[in-house]
């Protein structure tokens, strides 16, 4: 049927990045504030893990104003 590796196991052989909100969103245009949703970013300090893509470092490049990026 497929494969025996779980999603986790899978996630382990793509390079991530770990990208954490620093300022507020407030006063920024709303594409902006979209694509931090679209990241998965509400909060102030929240930290999320996503995979390092050509899409992802776009949207990073995009808002990098209001975040602090490093490895996970």
């Amino acid at each position: 049927m497929g494969s025996a590796k779980t999603a986790k196991a899978l996630n382990h052989d793509v390079q991530t990045v770990r990208v954490t909100l620093r300022r507020s969103a407030i006063g920024t245009p709303e594409r902006h504030r979209l694509v931090l949703r679209g990241l998965g970013l509400r909060r102030i300090r929240q930290t999320v893990i996503r995979p390092d893509t050509p899409q992802v470092r776009g949207m990073i490049r995009k808002v990098d104003y209001l975040l602090e990026v490093g490895k996970p």
